[in-house]
């Protein structure tokens, strides 16, 4: 399994709040606007990402780091093989991601997703 990026997940009440300060202060590109969750990335290096969430739209709760992995189903089998706790289950989410949600040693929530033929 590869890892593809990481992205930390910021709470905020307002994403929407936070696109003139990543815009103009740091010349982040906006990639990603559910009204919910916000991304945003580095035009020349696309991996390097930050979300601002203010609350998941199918989870019980919110990640704090997104994890795109080019196999979604073996992170998720090795979770429950080391008897992780699975926070949110394994979905095909509308918005064309697979991913699940596991709580790793120290208690942070990890959304660890793949883009189904990507």
């Amino acid at each position: 399994m590869t890892v593809k990026r990481i992205v930390p997940n910021l709470h905020a009440p307002d994403p929407a709040a936070t696109r003139d300060f990543y815009d103009q202060v740091l010349d982040l590109d906006l990639v990603m606007d559910h009204g919910w969750i916000a991304t945003y990335a580095d035009r020349d290096n696309p991996t390097a990402q930050l979300s601002i969430i203010s609350t998941d739209a199918s989870a019980p709760v919110h990640p704090d780091v997104s994890i795109e992995v080019d196999d979604v189903d073996a992170a998720h089998a090795a979770a429950q093989r080391l008897g992780c706790e699975i926070v949110h289950p394994l979905t095909d989410e509308p918005w064309g991601v697979r991913r699940f949600f596991v709580r790793e040693p120290t208690g942070r929530v990890l959304n660890i997703l793949s883009h189904p033929g990507g």
